[in-house]
């Protein structure tokens, strides 16, 4: 039992290295390929709870959060076996939950194109930082500056993007997550600053200049649970009179097919409108193609996929023509429909 448990956890990092961090943290890149041929390691990883506690971004966090080493493996292994049970006791209490505003970049074309005011509502929501989008400044390709905020976020464009003019009018925001964090809290802002992985040193800047934006705005509502279960209730509260979205990014990618599919089929019902910017096997019956990147996430309003994003905001690659709504309308119009 585990002997089986263990070989999973094997090919989970050496995979993780090879199709995640390589090219992107060459530190975790090389970390996760050395756990994945660890026997001692591997085996305390596989006796936490099987599934999302057996992440490896979630154990590299947790090292990094207890101000353990992370840049070289001798040290890294040195350190989290003799501190395993620190470890563990963190990566059973925390959540890979990245809180990354500059996502907001990709996301604000099709939020400024829809009817205005808005009510948003984000699954995932983590510490609620892209339920501020208009608390950002935004530079397109190096142009003028969209908005004035101690967080500025540049965005590369391909293509007939629908670049916005003016940021939306937000009547109303809320969010869902298992584990909401609040970013006025020292150790919920530390844990979100571990979750950012080394070796791009403006993610962490960013992140810190977004919860500097936000700190004195009026904290939105985050609700605590699974976003399935929460999600009818909280849709049930947003003002009539505005706009509701539903959204996320990166978040899905956590829930198996199932419920993935239930999700949906709930988002549907809903009025209003659905953005998702997910990786491309996430939603499978989006009728879109697999970009030749496969780190980029795909961008999709009410099911119609507009664009590939950069996982991390930086870049926005915008498919055939300019419109951000389409025909489809509210969320139940959408066409694409999940496999039987």
């Amino acid at each position: 039992m585990v002997v089986n448990s263990t070989r999973s956890v094997t090919d989970r990092y050496r995979e993780f290295s090879e199709q995640q961090a390589r090219g992107v943290s060459p530190a975790y890149a090389e970390l996760t390929a050395r756990i994945s041929e660890d026997e001692e390691l591997c085996a305390l990883i596989a006796a936490l709870p099987p599934g999302n506690k057996q992440q490896p971004n979630l154990l590299l966090a947790a090292v990094r959060f207890l101000g353990g080493p992370h840049e070289r493996w001798t040290p890294f292994r040195a350190w989290t076996l003799a501190h395993w049970d620190a470890v563990r006791a963190v990566v059973l209490t925390r959540f890979t939950q990245t809180n990354e505003p500059a996502r907001c970049a990709t996301l604000l074309p099709l939020l400024a194109a829809l009817p205005q005011p808005l009510a948003l509502i984000e699954v995932g929501a983590s510490a609620g930082l892209c339920l501020h989008p208009d608390r950002y400044a935004y530079r397109y390709d190096g142009g003028a500056v969209l908005g004035s905020s101690p967080a500025t976020f540049d965005c590369r464009t391909e293509g007939p993007a629908p670049l916005p003019t003016a940021l939306p009018d937000i009547a109303w925001r809320a969010g869902i997550d298992l584990n909401p964090l609040d970013p006025t809290d020292e150790d919920d802002v530390r844990w979100l600053q571990s979750l950012i992985w080394p070796g791009r040193a403006e993610r962490p800047r960013q992140q810190l200049a977004a919860i500097e934006a936000v700190r004195t705005a009026p904290r939105p509502r985050l609700v605590r649970g699974d976003l399935v279960d929460e999600l009818p209730a909280l849709a049930a509260d947003a003002p009539a009179d505005a706009t509701l979205v539903v959204f996320h990014t990166a978040v899905l990618t956590y829930l198996p097919l199932a419920r993935r599919e239930e999700f949906a089929a709930l988002v549907r019902a809903l009025p209003g409108h659905w953005i998702s910017n997910e990786h491309h096997t996430v939603l499978p019956w989006l009728d879109a193609p697999a970009p030749d990147d496969e780190h980029l996430l795909t961008l999709a309003l009410d099911e119609r996929a507009v664009a590939f994003t950069a996982p991390h905001g930086q870049s926005l690659h915008w498919f055939g023509a300019a419109s951000a709504t389409g025909e489809t309308g509210a969320t139940g119009a959408a066409s694409a429909t999940p496999p039987a």
